[in-house]
């Protein structure tokens, strides 16, 4: 199949790839049905949305999406326990993961349990001490003083832990893949249990956190009590559910749809807090709870206390709030020069070892196990490949995969450690740890590679740029792009909608700081269009575009607003180009 525009390697070695037939014809349907923009029915043709279903997939609502959360194995039994405990006035624990997943779950429960008048200890185990998960001291010490423990984003696989918790009930509100068999605790609610139907498969922790307090606003309720209100909630799990890279498909795009118009009102003081110090000048959108927020709420979990992010998003006081992201902004750019370092050894070794393999690997003494997942990310990212990155403290290893849509990483990790080949090991599809030895290395990389190439990871092609269709500069206005977040939110599962602009005359191009470029185009016969590309002198675009000579390029991007003075403008975040006399 010949590349899009007729591009078959860009400028960044890629090939685009536009829409199929069949989604141009749905496209063409639905602007004839609906009377929309092009662009958007072409965005939504992508997305599979049917004609009748257009104008509810535009405004998702959770009273329509929402769940009933007792279809969950052991949720009436969590929630009733909850409420128990609470009406009692027992000693709650919350035992929480170290990353925005777990740490949005615990404040949710933190918040609410606040606001029924009870206080809850908090505890996050140290990912270089402890390690993920409940493990047996922390579990026991924690039972010894409390009557009830709350394991959220984690538990699902610990047995030991949790019998060990002896003379308090434990109750595990989780999403990680389930094992064969179950802890033996009072509740175990997740929607990847075995004996789940996978219909709720997608959700993160937090948003099965918030079905549990939804079942247990329901309850209070049949006790003519009210609970508190869980709309303004939603804030923390819009940042889970897309800082987690949970598909935003079904219930999730509802939830991070409200989520974001709460987060908008600016009413809890730890978002609040990390808005400001990552310069946010905006509302906050999907991107931003990713690449802005996520990070440094993850960054205390990394390198820094692992509670830090957790306490931050339950804060109450501005001031306190204030303090603790400035040290998690701070965290994370330590964080962003360690990963670095690392980055730069394990793609060295990936590349020594071939890159087209169905799991691209590397591993190194020292590397901080805080970064070790960013770093499988990226190579995952580079190779279009199941990445796996392991930091070693002499003879113990930890690490951390990344996967491609369609290969399951979680279930296979899960089947090494069945086998013996590691020694610790679980997750879900996208992503998973590992514990092992270095004699445990070698074989286990060779049978998780194994595993893969079943699943078809051997195969798979170079990351192609995948495009939703052509868009002249004129027709780039604010309008549109407002139009087009109604398909939104995007992320996992749901790329947000990228354009070509064919044939583009560059009018001006400047670098900006150290690698950034800044230019506008247009085609001659309407406006210009402004453009930004972040990062262009870190391969050849920049020099490409900024010297250009009066040739003209196909250039390829995603739209944004830029806000600056009050003024709304739209601009390219442009992503790729390549000459215009590709055949």
């Amino acid at each position: 199949m010949t590349g899009y525009l007729g591009v078959e390697r860009s400028l960044t070695g890629r090939r685009w790839v536009g829409p199929s037939p069949d989604v141009t014809r749905h496209a063409e349907a639905l602007v004839q049905q609906s009377g929309l923009p092009q662009a958007l029915c072409q965005t939504l043709a992508r997305l599979g949305v049917p004609a009748a279903e257009v104008e509810t997939y535009l405004e998702p609502t959770l009273r329509a999406l929402l769940p009933d959360p007792r279809s969950l194995r052991d949720m009436e039994r969590a929630a009733s326990r909850l409420v128990a405990a609470v009406s009692q006035r027992q000693r709650i624990a919350i035992f929480a993961d170290y990353d925005v997943d777990g740490g949005a779950s615990a404040a949710l429960l933190i918040d609410w349990l606040r606001q029924m008048d009870r206080t809850a200890t908090l505890y996050v185990p140290d990912r270089i001490d402890e390690g993920y998960g409940p493990n047996e001291p922390a579990m026991a010490a924690l039972a010894r003083d409390h009557d009830l423990i709350i394991c959220v984003d984690c538990g699902t696989l610990s047995h030991g832990p949790i019998a060990a918790a002896e003379g308090a009930d434990v109750v595990v509100l989780d999403h990680h893949l389930g094992g064969e068999t179950l802890p033996d605790a009072f509740a175990v609610v997740n929607p990847n249990r075995q004996d789940e139907d996978g219909a709720m498969a997608h959700l993160c922790a937090a948003a099965v956190v918030f079905l549990c307090l939804v079942e247990a606003g329901r309850q209070l309720r049949e006790a003519a009590t009210q609970g508190p209100d869980l709309m303004q909630m939603l804030d923390l799990v819009s940042l889970a559910t897309v800082a987690d890279v949970a598909p935003l498909k079904g219930v999730n795009r509802a939830l991070v749809r409200q989520g974001l118009k709460i987060m908008a009102q600016r009413a809890r003081p730890g978002l609040v807090a990390l808005c400001d110090v990552g310069r946010l000048e905006t509302a906050p959108k999907s991107y931003h709870l990713g690449f802005v927020l996520g990070p440094r709420v993850n960054a205390g979990g990394r390198i820094g206390k692992a509670d830090l992010g957790a306490r931050l998003l339950s804060c109450t006081d501005p001031h306190e709030a204030r303090a603790m992201a400035e040290r998690l902004d701070a965290l994370n750019t330590e964080r962003r020069d360690i990963e670095e370092a690392v980055r730069a050894q394990a793609l060295e070794q990936a590349e020594a070892r071939g890159l087209d393999a169905p799991l691209v690997w590397a591993a190194g003494e020292g590397w901080h196990p805080g970064v070790v997942g960013i770093v499988a990310s990226r190579l995952k990212e580079l190779t279009n490949r199941p990445s796996i990155v392991i930091g070693f403290d002499g003879d113990d290893g930890k690490g951390s995969g990344r996967s491609v849509s369609g290969i399951d990483l979680g279930a296979s990790i899960q089947r090494l450690t069945h086998e013996g080949l590691l020694q610790k090991g679980g997750g879900h599809k996208m992503a998973a740890g590992l514990s092992l030895s270095r004699a445990q290395l070698e074989p286990a990389m060779a049978r998780l590679a194994e595993l893969l190439a079943k699943q078809g990871a051997d195969t798979l092609g170079a990351s192609d740029l995948r495009l939703d269709g052509p868009l002249m500069p004129g027709a780039a206005t604010s309008e549109l792009v407002d139009q087009l977040e109604t398909a939104g939110p995007f992320g996992a599962g749901a790329a947000a909608p990228r354009f070509a602009f064919p044939d583009a005359q560059i009018a001006f191009a400047k670098r900006v700081g150290s690698s950034h470029l800044k230019l506008s185009f247009g085609d001659g016969l309407g406006p210009r269009l402004d453009a930004i590309c972040f990062g262009a002198f870190d391969g050849p675009l920049g020099p490409a575009l900024e010297q250009n000579g009066g040739a003209r390029f196909h250039l390829a991007g995603r739209l944004e607003i830029n806000e600056w003075g009050g003024r709304r403008a739209v601009q390219l975040r442009l992503e790729d180009a390549a000459p215009a006399t590709v055949t």
